[in-house]
């Protein structure tokens, strides 16, 4: 039975879903905290585009686009100055907003700005937001929302494929069963949490096959609740766990040139008190990162080497289309600009236009 393939053929709007020249403007990883300490700058490369970072005095993460606006030296290669970045080359200086502030050689510094962008911090990892203005919070767990949680950092890790591409594993059903061995019921139901937030759940037994079962037993041991929430197309929050206890599983990525992608696994649970409260969490952490490692294993070997095309999505394939017609109506972004990305039809027509001016212009 074929699925409706709503909206993926639409002529109004870009194409967006394992594109790989687009990306949805979203809040994006950066690297995590712990590398940036007070007072450095380093080069980073989000999504195609060239940045410096620095975090300034009052231990705050400011990213602006790298070159310097004088004669495109590397910011990177400058000096952090209390809150102020000064290039090395002319040592122009800009502020936290990216103003110039100060020009050695004259009085007055000149009417210039470099482009900032706006930044966060948490579960460890430097944030980036890929517009002017965040329209969206950080990606972040529905339950733990008004909570405390612990955090830990699992691996990092390139894919042979597009963000969008491996974003779907946890919910591709049919795989649950031919590759995990576990059951063949799981039938997810989707919310849409807001324009960039999708979540899929699913309640279903204890597995009873393979290794993955046993180290879900230790952790949970009765009907596990597992539902996976998507923030931008290209960041999940796997949960696991009993109507009294969950653990979390962030897999953040980002597209790389050629339609490839990196990733940072981050893992969470709620915050117990007390020093058995703190060795139990890292217990349950070290545990989640195990099931986690070993259960993707498999996954990981498929997706450096796919090459995705979904002609014949079928009704297993739901959830799939599902997250696929929600990421078709987000804000695209073109890779390296960081610009709206148009449809072909739009791009076509603006391209005649300017012909048929230039013509009359004649």
């Amino acid at each position: 039975m074929n699925v409706n393939l709503q909206n993926l053929n639409s002529t109004h709007k870009p194409r967006i879903f394992n594109n790989p020249e687009r990306f949805v403007e979203g809040w994006y990883w950066v690297m995590p905290s712990k590398q940036l300490r007070v007072t450095e700058v380093k080069s980073v490369k989000i999504l195609g585009r060239e940045l410096a970072i620095y975090r300034g005095k009052d231990k705050k993460v400011v990213i602006v686009d790298a070159y310097c606006p004088h004669m495109g030296a590397h910011l990177a290669e400058g000096k952090v100055e209390g809150n102020e970045l000064r290039c090395f080359f002319h040592h122009w200086k800009f502020d936290e907003e990216g103003f110039c502030v100060d020009i050695p050689c004259i009085n007055q510094p000149i009417s210039i700005k470099l482009q900032t962008w706006p930044t966060a911090e948490k579960y460890g990892m430097i944030w980036v937001w890929t517009g002017d203005i965040p329209k969206q919070s950080l990606p972040f767990v529905l339950e733990l929302e008004n909570k405390e949680y612990d955090v830990a950092l699992g691996d990092y890790f390139l894919m042979n494929c597009h963000p969008n591409t491996f974003m779907i594993n946890p919910i591709d059903v049919q795989h649950f069963q031919t590759v995990h061995k576990l059951s063949s019921e799981i039938a997810f139901e989707k919310q849409e949490i807001n324009q960039n937030a999708i979540i899929f759940s699913n309640s279903k037994p204890i597995p009873k096959k393979s290794i993955s079962s046993v180290l879900i037993r230790l952790l949970c041991k009765k009907n596990i609740a597992h539902n996976v929430c998507y923030w931008y197309g290209s960041t999940n929050i796997v949960t696991i766990g009993t109507d009294f206890f969950h653990v979390y599983i962030m897999f953040a990525m980002r597209l790389l040139e050629g339609g490839k992608s990196e990733g940072q696994v981050m893992l969470m649970t709620e915050k117990r008190r007390g020093i058995f409260g703190w060795f139990y969490n890292r217990v349950v952490l070290s545990l989640t990162k195990i099931l986690g490692t070993h259960f993707i294993q498999d996954d990981v070997k498929i997706f450096q080497t796919i090459q995705f095309d979904l002609k014949t999505p079928i009704k297993a394939d739901n959830s799939i289309m599902q997250f696929v017609n929600h990421l078709e109506r987000q804000k695209p972004l073109m890779l390296k600009t960081w610009k709206l990305a148009r449809s072909q039809n739009v791009e076509i027509k603006e391209t005649r236009e300017k012909e048929y001016d230039t013509k009359s212009n004649d």
